[in-house]
């Protein structure tokens, strides 16, 4: 191993050789680390740290969700890429949304949820790679659902946010036009209408029920029959246009991950309608640039310029290419990437970042998981805002996303929205390899965090030799999300910096134009929650690292 193990945080890196996994609760990491130990492998433990996560944490993922995941085939030596994210309903109109008077797309209404794609993900994943069933794998939270557990301070924190939302109190303040049932049926997630404490014990049997009948039935359960009628009702009730046939027309995909190199190992990606092209097409600019050789300054400089034009192609070009052809080949090229760098000017900060035109050619939760032969998961699902939509099925414990709020209503732009067409997706797990062997597993959660998140690993690891635990502990940066009112790739966007930065460092980004807001405190979880395992090719040693940001864990044997 060449890292400096030297200790300079509260946590230590988790080594084991049999088996790991590493996210952001507890309980969820030890459910997927039982799969391991009972013979399966990390695409099993995927699922099952992903199904109990939608217990633990049900205002951040679950069956009302989406997921993307990256898998390492120990035996062909291949990255295969999951799209488990879902469509608009067939009958969604750009107009109806124009006639109620929105000028961009609402958040907390029906027609901000497409259809939930994680339990064909699930299954899909299972049947390329896994061992194991869904009843073999849901059990550990279809337990935890039905005989309850003790709440987590850092999730009854954001629980309590939530409350509101879920009762559609009439003080809620969404700036929708919410013309829903005086009973919402968001109670499901509430203990007589108010959020859990930390350290109360939460149980949720509807949404244990809900998964049992996954375990029994597969992902029929979800896409046919009931719950697919349940689902279509609410979601009209609230504005919605989602209907049966909707629900049984959903299809994972299988794609072809998108790459980029940097110091002798190479990012994957999922491709679009996923946002991890900002992140390719950042490494692809920084790779041109000797950071090592850089001061903090100037790297930090060069790296947060690099993201901003990564983000300006990915808010213009990310959408479903199945319905919009765009240049994906030239995005992702060494030679776009060339033309583009001449853009960085190494002293001043730009002004105003266009996006590029090559030759054709969002709350989260992410886990990752290794097994003793080699194989490994990224793996991430989510319903984006804080309980997605603030919709619950009724008599299902299903929170839903709200993902087509991520649509634009301009019916010329690629990501318009438009019947049957997956929109741009912030969720993105990140894989790594070197020399043809797998190197890392990796994701950091946290809506436009996302891809800066995997820019600055890649650096921390590849270029600057850190160790899983080390690259998570340092401090972050985070441009300002493209929805925020100021585009991240604007310099007029804020600039925002974790506490631990050096004073001189922020004083000469300041000198170079760089907007920076400092952040402390709980403000911290704007940088996201990442985790990390690596494996050392030659030992089979797993290192796993877990961010100190969240309450989660790296647990291995």
């Amino acid at each position: 191993m060449n890292f400096d193990f030297t200790f300079r945080s509260r946590r230590s890196n988790v080594l084991a050789r049999n088996g790991m996994v590493a996210t952001s609760q507890p309980l969820a990491a030890q459910a997927g680390l039982s799969i391991l130990q009972a013979g399966g492998n990390a695409a099993d433990a995927a699922i099952a740290t992903a199904a109990m996560l939608n217990v633990v944490e049900p205002l951040s993922t679950g069956i009302g969700g989406d997921c993307f995941a990256l898998y390492w085939d120990a035996k062909t030596k291949r990255v295969t890429a999951l799209n488990g994210s879902g469509r608009a309903a067939a009958a969604a109109s750009i107009h109806e949304v124009q006639e109620l008077g929105y000028t961009e797309m609402p958040n907390f209404t029906g027609m901000s949820v497409s259809i939930p794609g994680t339990v064909a993900g699930w299954s899909d994943l299972l049947e390329r790679h896994g061992r194991m069933g869904l009843a073999d794998v849901l059990q550990p939270a279809i337990r935890t659902a039905e005989e309850g557990y003790p709440v987590t301070e850092w999730i009854a924190n954001g629980w309590a946010t939530q409350v509101k939302k879920l009762l559609r109190s009439p003080d809620w303040q969404s700036g929708d036009r919410d013309n829903g049932p005086e009973q919402p049926s968001g109670h499901e997630l509430l203990i007589d209408g108010r959020s859990p404490q930390a350290g109360e014990v939460m149980r949720i049997p509807t949404l244990g029920a809900t998964m049992r009948a996954v375990a029994a039935e597969g992902k029929a359960a979800i896409y046919q029959g009931e719950f697919a009628r349940k689902i279509s009702a609410h979601v009209q009730r609230y504005g919605g246009w989602i209907t049966p046939e909707d629900m049984a027309a959903h299809l994972s995909t299988w794609d072809e991950p998108i790459v980029a190199d940097i110091n002798g190992v190479r990012l994957y990606e999922c491709p679009p309608n996923g946002q991890g092209l900002a992140a390719i097409i950042a490494v692809n600019l920084a790779a041109g640039f000797d950071l090592a050789g850089m001061s903090s300054a100037d790297r930090l400089h060069t790296l947060v310029e690099c993201m901003r034009l990564g983000f300006a192609d990915a808010q213009q070009w990310v959408c479903d290419p199945r319905v919009v052809k765009i240049p994906l080949d030239g995005l992702v090229s060494k030679a776009y990437a060339e033309q583009r760098r001449s853009a960085i000017d190494p002293r001043s900060a730009a002004q105003k970042v266009p996006y590029g035109y090559p030759m054709a050619g969002s709350d989260t939760v992410y886990l990752s998981t290794a097994d003793g032969e080699g194989n490994a998961c990224s793996f991430i699902n989510s319903l984006y805002q804080g309980t997605g939509s603030g919709l619950v099925v009724p008599g299902t414990g299903v929170s839903l996303q709200n993902r087509a709020a991520l649509f634009v209503l301009d019916a010329e732009h690629p990501n318009a929205l438009a019947p049957n067409k997956r929109p741009y997706q912030t969720i993105i797990p990140a894989m790594t390899t070197r020399d043809g062997e797998l190197h890392a597993s990796f994701g950091v959660m946290g809506g436009y965090m996302q891809p800066q998140g995997h820019l600055q690993m890649m650096i921390n690891m590849a270029v600057l030799g850190m160790n899983p635990q080390q690259a998570l502990d340092v401090p972050r940066w985070s441009l300002s999300g493209p929805h925020s009112g100021l585009g991240a790739q604007e310099s007029g966007g804020l600039l925002m910096v974790e506490d631990g930065w050096d004073f001189a460092v922020m004083a000469d980004l300041t000198r170079r134009g760089h907007r920076l807001a400092p952040i402390t405190g709980a403000g911290r979880t704007g940088f996201g929650g990442g985790q990390i395992i690596l494996r050392e090719p030659e030992s089979g040693v797993l290192i796993g690292g877990s961010d100190p940001r969240k309450d989660g864990c790296a647990v291995g044997w």
